[in-house]
């Protein structure tokens, strides 16, 4: 009887943990909360040792978010070191498609594929001490070095850049010019922006906390109530 009473508090308690990797809408709220952590996992499985955000399990709570009338908003937490390029230009794709307003907040770091993310939003926040790494895109495994894998290379680059460009403030020559950057990261190029410095270049458009992000959001839900 106790052997039975612990193995339904344990499967109670991991379907607790499950449920918070991704937060969902309350019962009765008007808003979805969404959070990307650490590391977007694509069409490969990572270690079990990473802490992931699963592209395939953010797809369908977006498409649940512009399909279910009850929801009138999201709220987008970053805090992610990137990953998969494909995936997580898909979700960003997503979130810019939606039809209700969206606030994205990056708390911790928004780098590499987590920039697109943050500026998918409607409006995007950063927190005074949150980091943004701007670099070129990386790829691993065998690499064949023929001319066409460097247009390949410049293809998936250009859809990043233009995608945040439209999504952003910045300009492409900026975006470009703090990407290239050799004196800031150790054996890489890129730049590393923090907090006010994201908003200063035109990539996040404020500066704020979680009081910010959802005063912001309430209030593009307002302005698109009929």
């Amino acid at each position: 009887m106790n052997d039975e009473q612990t193995s339904n508090n344990n499967n109670n308690t991991n379907d607790n943990v499950n449920n918070d990797n991704v937060t969902n809408t309350e019962a009765g709220s008007e808003l979805e909360f969404i959070q990307i952590i650490g590391q977007i996992e694509g069409h490969g499985i990572l270690s079990s040792q990473t802490k992931t955000t699963k592209y395939e399990e953010i797809i369908p709570r977006l498409m649940n978010v512009e399909y279910n009338p009850e929801i009138k908003g999201v709220l987008i937490i970053l805090n992610t070191i990137g990953g998969d390029v494909e995936a997580g230009l898909a979700i960003a794709e997503m979130i810019r498609s939606l039809s209700k307003p969206t606030v994205s907040l990056v708390i911790g770091g928004g780098h590499s594929i987590g920039v697109p993310l943050a500026t998918s939003s409607n409006y995007s926040f950063i927190s005074p001490t949150a980091t943004m790494i701007i670099h070129p895109i990386r790829m691993n495994g065998l690499i064949i070095g023929v001319p066409q894998t460097f247009q390949y290379f410049n293809k998936m680059q250009e859809r990043i850049s233009e995608f945040i460009v439209r999504t952003s403030k910045i300009k492409k020559e900026t975006l470009t010019e703090l990407m290239l950057k050799t004196d800031e990261l150790l054996n890489d190029m890129g730049t590393i922006l923090i907090g006010k410095q994201a908003v200063k270049y035109g990539l996040i458009d404020s500066v704020g906390g979680i009081k910010e992000a959802l005063s912001k959001l309430k209030e593009l839900i307002e302005d698109s109530t009929p």
